[in-house]
């Protein structure tokens, strides 16, 4: 048996025999007010999940993210304040060491400038006292080399005036030969 054939009324949205939409409903103006009535229940229902469950706990992260940057921050500037304090410290010991280092330098350079002034002063008094017997040496030399040559000279006197033929006085030649080496 073939469907009846049912004449629509104008503006009508539903099929009257099976009760099926006839185009969009969207646009029929009869499900106007259950449309509106639907969404707003459906809006009410998302701000109620949102401002009850969703945007608390998206607050809760935010301000949780908030607290761990903001302490993220303060224990950074901590860390650089306690890297200048250790730059400082390390700077400030740097300096006393290298102070230290001077002191001690020069404690050492004056200790081995006294030792060489000593060694120095010991060599110079060992140098007197070898020269001053060097020279006591060469003056008891030279005295016995003045009476050698002065008693050479009497000998080679007494032997010329004898090889001349002569008599030899030998208080006149001691004399004479006296005479010559005082340098009269």
């Amino acid at each position: 048996m073939a469907d009846p054939v049912v004449p629509l009324e104008a503006g009508a949205c539903v099929n009257p025999i099976d009760g099926s939409a006839i185009g969009m409903p969207q646009l029929c103006a009869d499900w106007y007010l259950n449309q509106i009535f639907w969404l707003l229940v459906a809006l009410a229902a998302i701000y109620f999940v949102l401002t009850r469950i969703a945007l608390p706990r998206v607050g809760a992260v935010l301000a949780e993210r908030a607290g761990t940057i903001s302490n993220d921050i303060a224990a950074a500037e901590d860390l650089k304040r306690q890297a200048t304090e250790a730059e400082a410290a390390y700077d400030k010991a740097l300096a006393d060491a290298r102070a230290e280092a001077q002191r001690i330098s020069e404690e050492a350079r004056a200790a081995i400038r006294s030792d060489l002034d000593k060694a120095i002063a010991e060599a110079d008094a060992q140098i007197a006292e070898k020269t001053a017997e060097s020279e006591a040496q060469i003056g008891e030399i030279r005295a016995s080399a003045a009476q050698s040559v002065a008693e050479v000279a009497r000998d080679v006197a007494g032997e010329i005036v004898r090889a001349l033929g002569g008599k030899s006085d030998q208080a006149a030649i001691d004399a004479a030969v006296d005479t010559r080496v005082k340098g009269n």
